[in-house]
């Protein structure tokens, strides 16, 4: 089976899919396109006019990368959802949750405006800060971890390809601006150490990944880096 993966180099939804293909070693193609002037053939087989999508063997195109990530864990050895019905539904949940935190922490990187980022930030680290909660606590989500360096515990799973990318950004902008209420987030910090010391998660975008961010953001005319 061929596999390409549609990207735009800066999303972080696309890299939730490169992270899971290369953790399984699945050959995969990776095609970057101009989301701003969208080729003509990906209008074609895009619905939502998004990526990531997957085209598998030039006929059938998945989209959304939670879709993706489980149609891979579905397919291609190892499993990274859980066994059971009631684990595997939380790691649902906290991979939605996830979601909704990269598109704060995109509104927080791209606000030009004061009321406008505060706004973002404020929701963004109101997420944080909750999912800290959760992995120091007792709530019924503990019985998704074990103690370990992961989500899971010790064994890697799709919460992890799913909440690395908005780490791996949450420390590209603590180091162009000290952001101190990640800075307090000790079980976050360790947990996306781990993270992105990992092959798969270094590897899911182009090595100078930092500079592209931080220019992309200078061409938003982001007040982050404004106030940095």
């Amino acid at each position: 089976m061929r596999l390409e993966l549609i990207s735009f180099p800066l999303c972080p939804f696309v890299q939730r899919s490169v992270i899971t293909l290369l953790h399984k070693q699945v050959p995969f193609t990776l095609t970057h396109i101009d989301l701003y002037h969208k080729p003509e053939w990906f209008v074609a087989i895009a619905p939502l006019g998004k990526v990531p999508c997957l085209r598998l063997d030039d006929d059938v195109v998945l989209f959304e990368s939670t879709v993706i990530n489980e149609y891979l864990d579905e397919t291609f050895l190892p499993t990274l959802h859980p066994s059971e019905a009631l684990p595997r539904a939380l790691h649902r949940a906290w991979i939605a949750f996830g979601a909704d935190a990269i598109l704060d922490q995109y509104q927080m990187m791209t606000a030009q405006g004061d009321e406008r980022f505060a706004a973002a930030s404020r929701q963004l680290f109101e997420k944080l800060e909750r999912l800290e909660h959760t992995l120091g606590g007792a709530a019924p989500q503990e019985k998704t971890r074990s103690g370990g360096p992961f989500f899971a515990g010790e064994k890697f799973s799709l919460v992890d390809a799913a909440l690395a990318p908005l780490f791996m950004r949450m420390e590209i902008l603590h180091a162009l601006r000290p952001l101190p209420r990640w800075e307090a987030l000790g079980k976050l910090r360790r947990w996306a150490a781990q993270l992105l010391e990992l092959p798969e998660v270094a590897g899911s975008v182009m090595p100078d990944f930092p500079e592209h961010l931080q220019r992309y953001l200078s061409e938003k005319g982001s007040l982050l880096l404004r106030s940095a």
